[in-house]
C-alpha cells in the first residue's frame, strides 16, 4: 500500500489503499494581494457540479474489521457503519493495469447510483523522495498512466483529486511539474463527466497567494478546482477560510475539502495524533458557494505510520478507527 509516510507497495485491492498522512511544515495563511481580478476557472460550472450528488468508495479495512470479530457488539456496529461511509480509491502504482481498476471502480458506483472519487498520486518525484517517495519515473510514463486514468472513467462521471502534495511540496524542476499536472488536468477533462480538483495542501502549509500562483502555473483555470485538507486534520472552518482566499485570488475557483478525521482539528502531531475525531460526512450540500464537496479523502482507519502506537502506515488500526469514531459521537 501506499504508505501514509512510507514507502509504497504493489497490492491488488484498490478499495484499500492507503492515503498519505501529510505532514505539515510550519506556514503563514496570507491572504492573497492582488491588484486585478484573475478570469474565473474555465472547467468549473457557475454552479455546483456535484449538486445533488451522492459518493462511492468502500471502506474494505473497517467492513473486515467488523467482520472478524475481537470487538465488542458496539464496536462492531461502529466499524460496520464506518464501512459505509463513500471514501476515495488511491490509484497508483500499486494499481496495476489502472484502467481497469478504474473501470470496476466506476462500475461499482454505477452501480449503487453513486459517483466514484478518485485519488491520483503518482507524479514522478512523489513526496520529493521523502516518505511516500515513489511514482512514474518519467513524464512520459506519467502522461500514459493518466491516460489509463481516463480511459477508465470514459464516459461516467467521477471526481478525480490531482496529486496529493505535488504543489506545496515543489522539488526538482517546478515547470516540470506544472506541465504535468496541468496535461494530466487537460487529458482528464476531456472526459464528459469527469470533474477534476488539484491539490492545494491545507491552511498551514502555504500562504494563500502563493498557492494560488501555483495552481495557475499549474493549469487550475481548465480544472473544476482544487482541493484542501487531504490526509489532514486542520478544521472545516480554517479550511473553508483558507480556500476562499486562494478562490478568490484565483477569480472564483471552487473547492473541496477532505473532511475525514478533522473533527476535533488538528493536534500537536501529524502521525496517528491522539483524540482526533471524524468530520463531516461526505456531502454535496455544503451551502457555501465555493465548496463542492465535503469528501473523506483519507481512509479513516489507516495508520499514518509506525508512531503513537500505530501498525505500519497504510494498515487499517481498529483500536485508532474506534478512538476517531468514538470522539465524534
Amino acid at each position: 500500500m501506499p504508505a501514509g509516510s512510507g514507502t509504497s507497495s504493489t497490492v491488488q485491492d484498490t478499495s484499500t489503499q492507503a492515503a498519505p498522512a501529510t505532514t505539515v511544515p510550519s506556514g503563514s495563511n496570507l491572504a492573497p494581494a492582488t491588484t486585478t481580478t484573475p478570469a474565473p476557472t474555465t472547467g468549473a460550472t457557475a454552479g455546483n457540479p456535484l449538486a445533488g450528488a451522492t459518493f462511492y468508495g468502500p471502506n474494505t479495512g473497517a467492513a473486515q474489521a467488523a467482520r472478524t470479530g475481537g470487538t465488542s457488539a458496539e464496536d462492531a456496529a461502529l466499524l460496520s457503519d464506518l464501512a459505509q461511509v463513500p471514501t476515495a480509491i488511491w490509484l497508483g502504482a500499486w494499481s496495476g493495469d489502472v484502467a481497469g481498476t478504474v473501470r470496476q471502480a466506476v462500475t461499482g458506483a454505477q452501480a449503487s447510483g453513486a459517483v466514484p472519487v478518485l485519488v491520483a498520486y503518482n507524479v514522478p518525484g512523489r513526496d520529493c523522495g521523502g516518505y511516500s517517495a515513489g511514482g512514474e519515473q518519467t513524464a512520459a510514463g506519467y502522461a500514459q498512466w493518466i491516460q489509463g486514468v481516463a480511459n477508465g472513467i470514459g464516459t461516467a462521471k467521477a471526481v478525480v483529486i490531482i496529486e496529493p502534495d505535488a504543489l506545496a511540496q515543489l522539488c526538482g524542476d517546478p515547470a516540470e511539474r506544472y506541465r504535468m499536472l496541468g496535461a494530466a488536468v487537460d487529458v482528464l477533462e476531456k472526459n464528459p463527466g469527469t470533474l477534476t480538483y488539484l491539490d492545494a495542501g491545507n491552511p498551514t502549509w502555504i500562504d494563500a497567494r502563493t498557492m494560488a500562483q501555483r495552481l495557475q502555473s499549474a493549469g487550475v483555470a481548465h480544472a473544476d478546482g482544487f482541493a484542501l485538507n487531504v490526509s489532514n486534520f486542520e478544521t472545516t472552518a480554517s479550511n473553508v477560510s483558507y480556500g476562499q482566499a486562494v478562490s478568490a485570488a484565483l477569480g472564483g475557483a471552487h473547492f473541496v475539502i477532505d473532511t475525514s478525521r478533522n473533527g476535533n482539528g488538528a493536534g500537536t502531531d501529524w502521525c496517528n495524533p491522539p483524540g482526533r475525531a471524524v468530520g463531516q460526512r461526505p456531502t454535496a450540500a455544503t451551502g457555501l458557494a465555493e465548496v463542492d464537496a465535503f469528501l473523506w479523502l483519507k481512509r479513516v482507519g489507516e495508520s499514518d505510520g509506525t508512531c503513537n502506537g500505530g501498525p505500519p502506515a497504510g494498515e487499517f488500526w481498529v483500536q485508532y478507527a474506534l478512538g476517531l469514531l468514538r470522539a465524534a459521537a
